[in-house]
């Protein structure tokens, strides 16, 4: 049996197998020739001091032979003929659970709204270039869901939520880089994602699953506390008695139509703010206390977390090497997001901003008190953000320290949000509440990494869909909606998950309950 170990190197050797092995050996004060094999488990930068470290955890075969492990191949089986469960959402939720149907020997029948992960590159490039949302086809609704065109970031802090290796192996096994299963944050790729996604469609095709895309839920019928039937693109009528409703964040209309039917749902806590962006240059300096960085580094990262007047403030979905997006899904708004490609070889790096919202601030804003207030909150600065940037996907934008000093900036940067942005005091963009926490929240962040806080550096508005502002409930136990049997709420647009990773666990326990 190997012995696990923790060593920390240079990360000029990252990967010189040889020097690991023999600062191992050195470490542990053996002849480094008993060491017969060695496997890294995790690793990660360590770039607080000036002499940058990689920390490895690592399995080591010490005086004995090693035994390869069995490469990972999941068993599935044929389903075309086993009772069907539907899918409504082809994103990681989605997906996941359609696979877990596999393993489990029942048929998952996929329903997407959007357009396969090919399909929508064109519907992408009419939204960046000519400014024109397809409410069908976006960042946000087609295969794979809002994480296949915005990064494919997999770190999660998840763990308790359900088995992450897992996940990570079918990702492997699917096409991914088997380093995502050591990194401590691992990534693939805006550039890299579609084709995995295209894997897992091709999978779950010849194993007798059905994926329908453009295909929209308009409705649900129930009889006797339990799903009876599903209505597709307003008269294509099913008998059904399951569903993983596995949707999305941004499926607005669901959330509608729930509300309409009198079904329960619960008004959540969310977050919402600006992108900011800085040159990756000076990120790099200021993290690896360089002048330049060496081409062993990746582009750095940011974690800010700051209590401002009783709320948090933090960064979210920070892309070293990234792009900011236009991620509306319908026109007359205003949403921003952020992605890398895989090399995260952008001269940028961006983050999310973003504020604690509680259903307390939405009801002082002037809000009634029903379920959907805060999707209400949400939609309301994403179409004021639209009409103060001009009227169509131009962005309003400040720079950062103006911003914090109540200056109307002169000039913008250049920036990597392709519309383009417009010059506007985000003082009027941004609730009053939202708008005192952030510039707090920047000048600390400011204090934590030198140079952060400049002129430099542009913020964009608004970074809005950070998670669901709704949550739909859910028996802890069966998965299941407390008034309708057969409807698991799912992933990331139920309100149960926060980025691929944690989509795609609660997809395959959604799927796993469904069977029992």
């Amino acid at each position: 049996m190997p012995s696990i170990f923790q060593i920390n190197i240079p990360a000029e050797h990252h990967d010189d197998i040889a020097y690991i092995q023999s600062s191992l050996a050195k470490d542990q004060g053996i002849d480094p020739g008993r060491i017969r094999h060695i496997s890294i488990r995790k690793q990660s930068i360590d770039a607080r001091g000036r002499n940058i470290k990689l920390v490895i955890s690592l399995e080591a075969w010490i005086d004995e032979e090693y035994t390869p492990a069995d490469i990972y191949s999941p068993a599935f089986k044929n389903v075309k003929n086993e009772k069907e469960v539907y899918i409504i959402g082809a994103g990681p939720a989605g997906y996941f659970a359609a696979l877990q149907l596999l393993l489990s020997g029942r048929k998952p029948v996929i329903i997407e709204r959007g357009k396969d992960a090919r399909s929508r590159r064109r519907d992408l490039a009419e939204l960046t270039k000519n400014h024109i949302v397809n409410t069908e086809s976006n960042y946000c609704f087609g295969e794979g869901g809002a994480g296949t065109y915005s990064d494919g970031k997999l770190y999660t802090r998840s763990d308790k939520r359900g088995d992450i290796k897992s996940v990570l192996d079918l990702f492997i096994h699917f096409g991914a880089s088997p380093n995502i299963g050591i990194d401590a944050k691992p990534h693939i790729g805006t550039n890299k994602l579609p084709e995995i996604i295209q894997h897992m469609r091709e999978c779950i095709l010849a194993h007798g699953g059905e994926i329908h895309f453009e295909k929209r839920l308009d409705d649900f019928e129930v009889q006797f506390d339990q799903i009876h039937s599903l209505t597709f693109n307003g008269n294509e009528k099913v008998l059904a008695s399951q569903m993983i409703l596995a949707t999305g964040h941004s499926s607005r209309m669901i959330f509608e139509m729930l509300h309409h039917k009198n079904i329960l749902l619960e008004a959540k806590p969310f977050a919402l703010g600006v992108r900011a962006e800085h040159a990756q240059s000076m990120i790099d300096q200021a993290q690896y206390h360089c002048n330049a960085r060496p081409d062993y580094l990746p582009a750095a990262y940011y974690h800010f977390v700051s209590q401002e007047m009783e709320r948090g403030v933090y960064s979210f979905c920070m892309c070293p090497g990234g792009i900011i997006a236009p991620c509306s899904t319908s026109p007359g708004e205003i949403v921003t997001n952020g992605w890398s490609p895989s090399k995260r070889n952008n001269p940028y790096a961006n983050s999310g901003i973003v504020v604690e919202i509680r259903l307390e601030d939405i009801l002082k804003s002037g809000y009634q008190e029903n379920p959907l207030m805060t999707l209400e909150f949400q939609r309301d600065i994403e179409q004021l953000a639209c009409k103060m940037g001009g009227g169509n996907q131009t962005a309003p934008a400040q720079r950062l320290v103006d911003f914090v000093e109540g200056k109307t900036s002169n000039t913008l940067p250049v920036c990597s949000y392709t519309p383009g942005t417009k010059s506007v005091n985000l003082d009027q963009v941004l609730p009053d509440f939202i708008a005192k926490r952030l510039k707090s929240g920047f000048k600390n962040f400011g204090k934590k990494m030198r140079s952060y806080y400049t002129n430099e550096a542009i913020l964009v508005a608004p970074e809005s869909r950070t998670s669901s502002p709704i949550k739909i409930p859910r028996d802890t136990k069966s998965m299941q909606h407390p008034q309708i049997g057969g409807l698991y709420p799912c992933g990331e647009g139920a309100g149960y998950a926060g980025g691929i990773v944690s989509a795609a666990i609660d997809g395959m326990k959604c799927a796993a309950c469904s069977i029992t």
